[in-house]
């Protein structure tokens, strides 16, 4: 019997222990599908853009339009009392009321808005700073590319850019007898220097490797301008340009005081004359928007133009 009971045992073992595989793999099997039952997958949430554009929008306009308020406010509380020798913003609103709402009304050919003053000095400053652009550029290359003229031209240049642009009205009044084309004048001699110098340093600065892959290429003078000196040099060029614009801008309401006209220059020396100090304020606010517009568009169209080159 003892015999027998171990024998059964051993005969019925086999076939216990090959279930269990069986077994082990269908509740695997089981915990499995189970587990997977109970964690779906779920879409990944996709980024919110216009979240990100208001908050960036956000970042640049509440902290000027903050400190803008905090300024007006101390301004209106230290120029309402008596005494105070400068209007304050509610002044300024009452007195200059129509040519803060209206700019572009027309009166008559010498009563008009200050926006049409703008646009005609805008013409005027075109007209100038075009031509300070491809003269200074050239000019630039030229220096830049060779050493001899930059030893002979570079000492005349730093003299020249030293000089104030108002000092340069009185020869541009007797040489074109007239007060416009003087005025194109003094902002064309006033925006050249910064165009030329940072010209010829972008020049200076194309990298050698550029110079030998022309030279093994064996670009003409014409290609190598193209291909490979204006796109080495665009970051500087458009530097050259952006300081060039602002200080056109400031040379001709400078100059506009001097000679006359409809300008925004000649606008605030009448004002002048006629103690209208709030039309003088607003005056001033149009030239310094307009004046960070015409940066901003400068610097835009730089950064457009010059991505991907090098000196980027």
């Amino acid at each position: 019997m003892p015999i027998t009971a171990l024998k059964g045992e051993a005969i019925a073992s086999p076939a216990a222990d090959a279930k269990a595989p069986a077994a082990k793999a269908s509740a695997a099997k089981a915990k499995t599908a189970e587990i997977v039952r109970l964690t779906p997958a779920r879409p990944a949430a996709r980024p919110n853009r216009f979240a990100g554009y208001a908050h960036s929008a956000a970042v640049a306009i509440v902290p000027p339009f903050v400190v803008l308020v905090a300024l007006l406010g101390l301004w209106e509380l230290l120029c309402s009392g008596p005494g105070a020798t400068l209007p304050p913003p509610s002044t300024i609103w009452q007195d200059s009321y129509d040519l803060i709402v209206n700019p572009f009304f027309v009166n008559g050919s010498q009563d008009i808005g200050l926006g049409w003053r703008v646009l005609i000095s805008l013409q005027r400053v075109a007209i100038g700073f075009g031509l300070a652009a491809v003269a200074g550029i050239m000019l630039g290359v030229v220096v830049g590319q060779s050493v001899w003229a930059m030893r002979g031209l570079d000492p005349i240049f730093q003299v020249l850019r030293t000089v104030p642009p108002l000092a340069w009205l009185p020869i541009a009044l007797a040489a074109f007898r007239d007060s416009n084309p003087s005025a194109i004048f003094v902002i064309f001699i006033t925006a050249i220097w910064p165009v030329i110098i940072n010209t010829a340093v972008g020049v200076r600065n194309i990298p050698q490797d550029y110079r030998n892959v022309a030279q093994v290429l064996r670009l003409n003078p014409l290609e190598f301008f193209v291909k490979i000196m204006l796109p080495s040099a665009a970051p500087y060029i458009f530097t050259g340009l952006r300081i060039g614009v602002g200080l056109s801008w400031l040379a001709i309401v400078a100059a506009e005081m001097l000679t006359g006209g409809v300008g925004i220059g000649f606008f605030i020396w009448d004002a002048w004359n006629s103690s209208r100090l709030s039309d003088i304020i607003v005056a001033l606010v149009y030239i310094g928007v307009v004046g960070f517009i015409l940066d901003r568009l400068v610097a835009g169209i730089g950064a457009f133009i010059t991505r991907g080159t090098a000196a980027a």
